[in-house]
């Protein structure tokens, strides 16, 4: 049967893609050809009561709050409503060991040359090859295609760290905050940069969950996108404290982290004034947020994610509690949502165990 993907797909059966909606998922048609071989994870945000449609022939569950309820508990108050940061429920009910997540106002970008790109392709090559976080090689990625370590990069150091995450960027409409965006309405990405990049140990960057790849074993307790939106006094900042969660613990553990390819392409630039309401405590808080982690440490017996998440909460609620009480309770939700990960996920043994009265469909 002809197709435009190779006929065995790459991790076709150790990766899920994680879909936050509130509408139809119509865009899955222009992708048909690079994920329909994957599982689909949906997460239905809003009003559990509207019927989303999902195109024919794509293999998937669909979760929405019901469900959310039902199988967390009382413990579903970690995960975010009327938010795209529901989108971390998705993780944690996976059983796969990759997950790649997608707006679904995200479309298939082109090359230079013209050419579709596979975005998911270009993510897994990212996190089946090292990083390089401790010496930072001039020809950027030294693993790809017609490239390599330059002169005077240690060969100590040329095997690199495992790659936790990949991180995409996107065409056309750019990641902007709500400021930038009044002053700069018009404004679309069109530099393509044929480029890869490890993001330096020590040094943190702002993840876009639009268009996120991760290796869900080494890293993935780390995904959480924090309580944004409904009854929230802040939104728009879940990806943003799951990046800075994630590099922080990414550094401490020897763990790397990719920016750069592939490109999707944003159709839909979000309100700005909208996206201000939303921005607005985060442009303030996050004057006290970026030095808290850049100062974070986290003590030597810190040896998995989990461990690792709950000494962050605990800073967190210590410093962080003082700018606001928001973050006491952010700091609790950090908390339960590690209990909710590891009662889905008790074991690598029972890795393949069935949900608790699984999904609906």
């Amino acid at each position: 049967m002809a197709s435009s993907v190779s006929p065995t797909p790459l991790l076709k059966d150790q990766l899920d893609i994680v879909i936050p909606t509130i509408r139809n998922l119509d865009f899955l048609e222009m992708w048909r050809p690079f994920f329909q071989p994957y599982h689909l994870i949906i997460v239905q945000d809003g009003d559990p009561s509207k019927k989303i449609n999902v195109p024919e022939g794509f293999d998937y569950e669909l979760y929405n709050r019901n469900d959310i309820n039902r199988i967390l508990g009382p413990k579903a108050s970690c995960i975010s409503f009327k938010d795209s940061a529901c989108r971390c429920f998705g993780y944690m009910v996976s059983k796969k060991k990759y997950i790649y997540t997608i707006d679904d106002d995200c479309f298939v970008a082109k090359d230079p040359s013209g050419k579709e790109i596979n975005a998911l392709q270009q993510h897994i090559k990212n996190l089946l090859s090292p990083s390089t976080p401790y010496f930072f090689n001039t020809l950027y990625d030294p693993y790809a295609e017609g490239a390599d370590f330059v002169r005077g990069y240690p060969f100590s150091l040329r095997e690199g760290a495992p790659t936790a995450v990949s991180h995409g960027l996107w065409l056309n409409i750019p990641d902007y905050d709500a400021p930038t965006q009044l002053v700069k309405p018009l404004e679309r990405n069109t530099r393509y940069v044929d480029a890869v990049m490890t993001i330096p140990k020590g040094t943190l960057f702002p993840m876009c969950g639009m268009n996120l790849a991760f290796d869900r074993e080494l890293i993935g307790p780390a995904m959480y996108f924090g309580l944004m939106g409904d009854g929230q006094p802040i939104g728009r900042y879940d990806d943003m404290w799951a990046g800075w969660c994630t590099k922080v613990i990414c550094d401490h553990l020897g763990l790397g982290v990719k920016t750069g390819l592939p490109y999707i392409w944003h159709s839909k630039a979000s309100n700005p004034f909208v996206n201000l309401k939303k921005e607005y405590k985060g442009i303030f808080w996050q004057e006290d947020l970026i030095p808290f982690f850049q100062s974070v440490s986290l003590p030597k017996d810190c040896t998995s994610v989990q461990k690792c998440y709950i000494e962050l909460s605990k800073q967190v609620k210590e410093k962080l509690g003082k700018v606001d009480d928001y973050f006491n309770k952010l700091a609790d939700a950090m908390v339960t949502w590690i209990e909710a990960w590891d009662e889905l996920n008790p074991s690598a043994a029972k890795s393949d165990a069935a949900l608790p009265n699984g999904p609906a469909k």
